[in-house]
């Protein structure tokens, strides 16, 4: 009998709280094995394409499925997504945009660039724990993705 693959998951978040309620919601529900956590773009940006301080990586080990925020320190949410989904070897990754921003634009944007999904973080605590668990449950189990 073969051992499962490591589930993965990059959550692209600079704020704190959120990135707590996402691991407590992930973790309770045991959508996840290993959760990678970085806090701006430019971190994403190093980590997806294993340079920096990820340069030891493995490009082959890419994340399941990334939660990438907008508002993002450094270099933002949608340039993050235009250059993962602009690179052949990760524009299979599901991006699912995790964030406040309600503009229209914000949205149309990320669809144009290849983004997988766009919710709208709830504000109230139940309702976000509630949400992440819903987006592990049909990214993870559910949804069927090519090998990257």
């Amino acid at each position: 009998m073969g051992c499962a693959p490591v589930v993965e998951i990059l959550l692209v978040e600079d704020n704190p709280n959120d990135v707590e309620l996402a691991l407590h919601a992930l973790k309770k529900n045991k959508l996840v094995n290993h959760i990678q956590v970085v806090r701006d773009g430019e971190e994403a940006l190093d980590y997806i394409f294993c340079r920096g301080s990820y340069s030891g990586r493995n490009i082959n080990d890419a994340p399941k499925l990334i939660l990438l925020d907008l508002k993002l320190p450094k270099v933002d949410g949608i340039e993050v997504l235009r250059q993962i989904k602009s690179d052949p070897a990760t524009k299979s990754i599901p991006v699912v945009v995790l964030t406040t921003s309600r503009e229209e634009r914000d949205v149309m944007k990320t669809y144009s660039l290849g983004v997988n999904s766009y919710i709208l973080k709830p504000v109230d605590f139940d309702q976000f724990v509630d949400s992440v668990s819903q987006i592990g449950f049909y990214w993870m189990l559910l949804n069927q993705s090519p090998r990257v």
